[in-house]
Formats: C-alpha cells, structure tokens, sequence
C-alpha cells in the first residue's frame, strides 16, 4: 500500500501577493512536507515584481529546487495546466513543462483537458488529445516525469470521460491527478471515482468543498480554482485516505485552497486524519 504525505499547492498564497520564494517559506512554517507550484509561460508583471507566487518556464529550474531545498520542503508535482484540446498551446506548453519538471525536480506534471475549442466536434477533440498526449508521453517517459490528468472540464466531468481520455495514450507515464472537489461539484460520489481510478493514481488534489458552495454549484460546474480548508467542508478525508493508500505507489495529498488560514487549518485536519 502506498504512503500518503501532505503538500499544498501554492494557490494558498494567491491573496498574499507574495513570490513563490515567499509562499515556500510560508509552507515550510506550516508544516508541510511537499508543494505544488504553478508554472507559466513567458512573463507576467505580477509574478515579475514578486506579487504572484507563479513561476515562468523562462526561469531557471534551479530556483525551484533551490528554494525547496533552502526550506527542506519537497516537490509533489507541477501545476502546468494547459488545454489538451488546443495542441497549437499545449504540446510545446507540456513539453516544456516536462523538460521543467525533470530539472527542478518534480515527479509529476498535473493537466486537463479543456476549455475545448468553439468549432471542434468531441471526435475530433479526442484526436487533438491523443496528439498532445502522446507527444508529451514521448518527454515524459524518458525523464521519469508522470502526468497527471485531471477531472476538471468538459469531458473529464465523469469518470467514464476522464477513463476516455487516459486511454487515447498508452504510456506508464500517463496518470490521474485526482480531484476530490471537482469530481464532488460535477454531481459524483468522489469515493467511488476514486476506488475507480486509485490503481492509476499519481498525486491528488486534496480540495474540500463548503456546504454554501455545494448547495449552490453542485452539478452545474465541471470545477473550480480551490477550495475551502479540509475539514471544514463535505468531503471525508477519512474515507479518502483509506481508498489511497490502496494505491501502488505513494501519494501526495496536494491542498488546494485559497487562503493561508485554510492551509493552515487543513494540514491540522488531514494529520489527525492520517495519524488513525
């Protein structure tokens, strides 16, 4: 059985406008063993000024790793999400990911599918993935790095949609990053998705949901940026550690949530949860 570890993606510092060297430290104060940073494209003047905690693949890789290692904190993936369906953006943007990933020190890459293009049909969206798919797999599975598919829009909004695109590449670097949150607002039971996936599982975003947010969106969205702290929202974690742990390989529990309070709270709760 696996061992499950605890990290947070670094959108717990989206408000704080701080750089990423910031919101490591932040993460390191907390507690937590792992973090999940975001990386882009080119510049941006927030990131550039030290506002925004996103790095530029334009960057060194070293200053990742250089910052977890000042902080003794871990990689658990990146967050290089891209629109798989769109492979004019997203088979250079993964590559590159990829190639990022494997020199900062990151095990895996963490993706989705959409937003689709307006005048493809879903055939020929399933080419343009399976394209982009194998392509990145190709990086991938040379440098050891995963990607982790996501269920996080159009057509990964149930489990037989997201099965659909996992198989459109057959590769052992190709995994699921599951969801806890997203998978519970687009209308599914996320503990039976997960019994379904957790073979192929290679990290997972622990995002809990509030009972306002539930009532509201549930069933209307495919998902959404991050969530509330874990514990104070409807998902049991007890249950969803008991389902991971099944998994093959260890796995990191990535909290996605949106403010430094809620990971502070959250990595309190998943310990206890962890620790019976």
């Amino acid at each position: 059985m696996g061992k499950i570890s605890i990290g947070v993606n670094m959108e717990f510092v989206r408000h704080a406008d701080k750089s990423f060297e910031w919101g490591v430290a932040k993460a390191a104060e907390l507690g937590y063993d792992y973090v999940e940073p975001m990386v882009h494209w080119g510049r941006e003047l927030l990131s550039e000024a030290g506002y925004f905690h996103s790095v530029s693949m334009l960057d060194d890789p070293l200053r990742i790793r250089s910052a977890c290692a000042r902080h003794k904190i871990k990689l658990s993936g990146l967050s290089a999400h891209t629109p798989l369906c769109k492979p004019e953006i997203s088979v250079e943007y993964l590559k590159q990911a990829i190639r990022f990933a494997a020199e900062c020190g990151a095990p895996v890459v963490n993706t989705d599918e959409g937003p689709k293009p307006k005048w493809t049909t879903e055939e020929e969206d399933h080419v343009l993935m399976r394209y982009t798919l194998k392509e990145a797999a190709l990086l991938a599975e040379s440098r050891g790095i995963l990607i982790g598919i996501e269920p996080h829009q159009q057509y990964s909004r149930d489990p037989e949609g997201l099965d659909r695109i996992y198989h459109l590449v057959k590769s052992p670097a190709i995994g699921i990053n599951f969801d806890t949150g997203n998978s519970y607002l687009c209308g599914h039971n996320p503990y039976a998705w997960l019994k379904r996936v957790v073979k192929r599982l290679v990290h997972l975003h622990a995002k809990d949901i509030s009972i306002q947010q539930s009532s509201s969106e549930r069933g209307k969205v495919t998902g959404t940026p991050v969530g509330c702290a874990c514990g104070e929202g409807v998902i049991d974690w007890a249950k969803i550690a008991k389902i991971a742990r099944q998994c093959k390989r260890d796995i990191v529990f990535s909290v996605e949530c949106g403010t430094i309070e809620q990971a502070e709270k959250s990595i309190a709760h998943l310990r206890k949860v962890l620790a019976h």
